[in-house]
């Protein structure tokens, strides 16, 4: 049975200031695409409405939600590997949005669009019950400062909220470098009733092979363990 979408977790607001400047060429890639391949979770009016994908796209195929794509370089990748897949990639900070449209429109990627705004919202308003077949949060921030922990997504209130929207058999993906953080996300994914863990990537509606980044090499190569999470919504 579903539930109201907001008395499933708690708001998450609060954002690291980052630089947002884009070069000339991703502007003008900006002006002429993002009309046509990007949204906004919120605007003066309020929050977005409920999104049609299908005509979005251009056509029906089973869509993924990746929440922080950064500057994208895991959300072109995925999605050029899988075509027949339609991703809807979110994140706060204009510049990494600006970079991956420049990236979908230099190698001519259909199957991606975006969203700039919040992942709570964007989960809350612009996709209803059962409408997605996977979710993906790679690195969220950690928020490491004990007071700073209410601010971190993964949270079980968001955590049910995905599992509403995850159809039979969808996939909730998370990756993250910070043990404490890992350790948190894997507790609220097994306390959700909805869901149960996997470990193999067998009979997946959707791939759970990420490519290496910048940031987790980086990560790597300082020491940190790479905490991959999985879980799949039970069938119905």
């Amino acid at each position: 049975m579903s539930h109201p979408a907001s008395h499933l977790h708690p708001r998450v607001t609060a954002y690291r200031s980052r630089r947002s400047a884009v070069s000339a060429s991703q502007q003008e890639t900006w002006d002429r695409l993002w009309p046509e391949l990007g949204a906004h979770a919120r605007s003066a009016e309020g929050p977005a409405r409920l999104l049609d994908t299908r005509a979005w796209f251009g056509r029906s195929a089973p869509v993924v939600l990746e929440i922080g794509s950064g500057t994208g370089t895991s959300t072109l990748a995925m999605a050029k590997a899988e075509p027949d897949i339609d991703v809807v990639a979110v994140e706060v900070y204009r510049r990494g949005l600006a970079q991956l449209l420049s990236a979908i429109d230099r190698e001519a990627v259909g199957n991606i669009r975006l969203v700039r705004g919040d992942g709570v919202d964007v989960l809350e308003h612009m996709f209803g019950p059962e409408s997605l077949t996977g979710v993906r949060v790679f690195f969220p921030d950690p928020w490491p400062k004990a007071r700073h922990h209410k601010r971190r997504l993964l949270q079980p209130g968001t955590v049910a909220l995905i599992a509403d929207r995850l159809r039979p058999g969808g996939v909730l993906h998370a990756a993250t470098d910070h043990a404490g953080y890992a350790e948190q996300i894997a507790d609220a994914g097994d306390a959700e009733p909805r869901l149960k863990r996997v470990t193999g990537a067998d009979c997946l509606p959707v791939s759970v092979s990420r490519p290496v980044t910048k940031y987790e090499g980086k990560a790597r190569d300082a020491g940190s363990a790479i905490a991959e999470l999985v879980w799949e919504k039970h069938p119905a």
